[in-house]
């Protein structure tokens, strides 16, 4: 699966990030379903507390409204935009998802009332440049993951298209 990230997101985290500094902060990834295994993230949330050194609890009440927004944005086409999964930042760590947070997305791909048939984990920093980097994990429903491959896209204003930096 191919996780596609629009450089204005890719801003918005990197400021985020700077802001947070040692801190984990996160939030949903809301996104469009462009074709077979491949999504572009078009919006996300960013919670910028209950993230400590070493880990970040995301809060329900924080994504109810931009999900509701998100969905009648796009007008309630859940086959082409949808809730895609979760994103925190491990600001001091490897941006690979620790056993917690394996945990906490199979509970997720795993509940019939989120209805997902499967959900992603996007895992960010800043290295030591201070360039967003990261990594996209996929959960599956009965405790089954996979690598993702996240792609930083550009868009070029001449062609007007986006074009895809790795």
């Amino acid at each position: 699966m191919k996780i596609l990230l629009p450089e204005s997101i890719v801003q918005k985290l990197t400021l985020a990030l700077k802001k947070a500094d040692s801190r984990e902060i996160g939030g949903i990834l809301m996104g469009e379903h462009l074709s077979e295994g491949v999504f572009r993230v078009k919006e996300l949330t960013i919670q910028e507390h209950e993230g400590t050194y070493f880990s970040f609890v995301r809060q329900l009440k924080n994504i109810l409204n931009p999900l509701r927004l998100f969905f009648h944005k796009t007008g309630y086409n859940y086959k082409k935009s949808n809730y895609l999964g979760e994103w925190h930042s491990h600001p001091e760590f490897t941006p690979e998802p620790s056993n917690c947070d394996s945990e906490t997305m199979w509970e997720i791909v795993n509940d019939p009332e989120v209805g997902a048939n499967f959900v992603v984990l996007m895992i960010v920093r800043l290295n030591k440049i201070k360039h967003l980097e990261g990594t996209v994990s996929v959960y599956l429903p009965k405790n089954q993951r996979f690598k993702g491959e996240l792609i930083r896209e550009e868009f070029d204003k001449k062609i007007g298209f986006y074009l895809n930096i790795h």
